[in-house]
């Protein structure tokens, strides 16, 4: 049994604490490559909420990411969606339940001076790019913090993977 926060209930949401721009483009296209024959998709969803780190324009993410960070042709493999909130009043519908459905990864929320919505929960994610695991079914199952490095998302996917097998062998 992995030793994470697990939810009773399953897609891939995963990112980096940092901007969109910065994100290792490479890990997460081999994330991708690599467990997509087991059904693995990772989404990305940018936000500026978090020390106003996407400013840009919905149209600029793309070519950023081609062109500056982390550049050198990089385009990812994965779904990106516009821009969007995560917390507080207009927040996306998808993130209201995904915080509702796994715990918060810690206590802290940050200072105030870097979070840019409001009303601020103890449910909020965090920073950019807190990373979630939903199942086939479309039900949430576990919640990284935003620091968790891909590699050591990718061995609780494994996890998952591995425990679903076996559940499914007890089955028949």
């Amino acid at each position: 049994m992995v030793s994470r926060h697990w939810c009773d209930e399953a897609g891939l949401l995963t990112g980096r604490p940092r901007s969109l721009l910065s994100l290792p483009g490479p890990e997460l296209n081999a994330l991708q490559e690599e467990l997509q024959p087991f059904g693995l998709v990772i989404l990305g969803f940018p936000c500026n909420q978090f020390g106003k780190q996407e400013p840009g324009e919905n149209s600029e993410i793309l070519p950023s990411l081609k062109h500056v960070r982390p550049g050198g042709g990089y385009v990812p493999n994965f779904q990106l969606f516009e821009k969007g909130d995560v917390n507080g009043e207009n927040e996306q519908k998808v993130y209201t339940f995904l915080k509702n459905s796994c715990p918060p990864t810690t206590e802290l929320l940050g200072s105030p001076k870097r979070l840019f919505w409001e009303p601020m929960k103890i449910h909020d994610i965090r920073w950019n790019f807190e990373k979630f695991l939903v199942g086939p079914d479309g039900k949430p199952i576990m919640r990284w913090y935003h620091r968790t490095t891909v590699s050591n998302v990718k061995m609780d996917i494994l996890a998952y993977l591995r425990e679903q097998a076996a559940l499914a062998v007890e089955e028949k």
